[in-house]
């Protein structure tokens, strides 16, 4: 039985049925499995084996498959299949999916590919492809139930059965009027608890929950996820019903943003996975680490100015990466709260405000923590209380800095359309490097006479 293989089995025994040509062995294989799986498997087999193993999908099995696959394997099976058997597949597909493979592709290739499609599934690719990337319209997909809003329960049940295998979802279906505008929605619930000749237009929400097409794909997944929906209607200024965005996709963008997010907050630009090549990785990371070099330079410049503070207290440099690191630690965990909270919550000038008193507070409470403690350390090493004073007091105020630091700037960024991500760690961290080393040596050098 299937389920009791492993996967490297199950590669095997399809390896098997394509040398011997078993299409209906092949078949009862691919029945027991996920398209996710059957995508694992494709890329797993040699290429030798890539052709017949394609000629042995249906055309439904072919479009599940390439959606489960990179970009560039997408293209390669395409253009395996030729433009009749491609159309055919791409007629399948999602047409959103469809509208994400054929982005950045040359107009002479996007023509090529869509020439082989239904003129009606490749228009709706085309106006999907008009919309500006990472919005509502670009995600979204017509493969969705509406009813007129005079329908009876049992003619709105008859249309779903006729279109259930089309449709992305049926758990709700969008009722319109004579003009195609957006006029209420019914459940699959609604229509198995009311009697079979209700009409739709007394059994509907009017009170539809709809984002525009050019709504940024980030507040269609607030929306999304703030009233827990499995699809949202999309809809155009005249509230025309336009298409649906799923879960499914809203899942994928959040995947999408949050990475973007990582990155930024890493600096290291563009994705980077374990499969990227050493040179790429490298040249995705450096421009940002190259900055932060000659920014981190002015930290070389504060100590050399404080060289004479320096030599007659040798001490101070043993606690100069602690002050450092520290302060460019809690920066860095102001950043993470407040990019985090840009995304999930509304914010107003009430709400900015509050976050800064509550990190300013955290920055007290952290500061006087460590302070207390690394003054102690460096009186019992030393014994020496001015000297745990000027640590202590250093960490202190660095560390109310650096929360705020990490708070303020992206909240500034945020303000000015910036993505706050752009405030990466690695950029505060530094900022906060030269600012500690200014703090520290400065109280250092008006205490100097009594450290010597």
């Amino acid at each position: 039985m299937i389920k009791d293989m492993t996967e490297d089995q199950i590669t095997l025994q399809i390896i098997k049925a394509l040398k011997e040509g078993k299409k209906k062995e092949f078949q009862a294989i691919l029945e027991e499995l996920q398209p996710y799986d059957i995508a694992r498997i494709f890329e797993g087999l040699p290429e030798k084996h890539h052709t017949r193993f394609l000629l042995f999908l249906t055309p439904e099995q072919i479009a599940e498959l390439i959606q489960e696959l990179e970009k560039v394997h997408q293209l390669k099976i395409l253009s395996k299949l030729g433009i009749e058997k491609s159309g055919q597949v791409m007629d399948l597909m999602d047409n959103d999916d469809l509208a994400s493979l054929l982005e950045n592709l040359s107009p002479d290739k996007i023509e090529e590919l869509l020439s082989g499609m239904k003129q009606e599934e490749s228009k709706i690719v085309q106006n999907i492809m008009n919309y500006p990337p990472e919005t509502a319209g670009r995600i979204m997909t017509n493969r969705f139930v509406w009813i007129p809003q005079h329908y009876t329960v049992r003619e709105s049940v008859e249309k779903l059965k006729i279109f259930a295998e089309f449709s992305g979802t049926i758990n709700y279906l969008y009722v319109i009027d004579n003009d195609k505008k957006l006029v209420g929605v019914v459940s699959y619930r609604d229509l198995i608890i009311n009697d079979e000749n209700e009409k739709i237009q007394d059994i509907m929400y009017s009170r539809v929950i709809s984002v525009f097409a050019y709504e940024d794909q980030e507040e269609v997944a607030h929306v999304i996820e703030r009233y827990d929906f499995l699809s949202i209607p999309v809809v155009d200024n005249n509230n025309e019903l336009l298409g649906i965005v799923t879960v499914d996709d809203i899942i994928d963008v959040v995947i999408k943003e949050a990475n973007e997010d990582i990155e930024k907050l890493s600096a290291s630009g563009k994705a980077i996975d374990f499969d990227t090549k050493a040179h790429v990785a490298a040249y995705r990371r450096l421009p940002w680490l190259i900055l932060l070099l000659f920014i981190g330079l002015v930290s070389g410049t504060i100590i050399s100015g404080f060289e004479e503070t320096l030599s007659k207290v040798v001490a101070l440099a043993f606690f100069m990466p602690m002050i450092a690191g520290m302060t460019g630690n809690t920066g860095t965990q102001s950043l993470a709260v407040v990019v985090r909270g840009l995304i999930t919550t509304d914010t107003d000038k009430g709400v900015v405000f509050r976050l800064i008193i509550r990190e300013l507070k955290v920055g007290l409470i952290i500061g006087i923590t460590c302070g207390i403690l690394i003054s102690i350390i460096a009186f019992v090493w030393q014994g020496n209380p001015v000297l745990g004073l000027v640590v202590g007091s250093s960490l202190v105020m660095t560390l109310i800095i650096g929360t705020l630091a990490g708070t303020i700037i992206p909240l500034i960024l945020y303000k000015f359309n910036i993505d706050p991500a752009v405030a990466s760690g690695p950029l505060i961290t530094t900022l906060n490097d030269i600012l500690s080393l200014l703090i520290y040596f400065g109280i250092a050098t008006m205490f100097i006479s009594k450290l010597m």
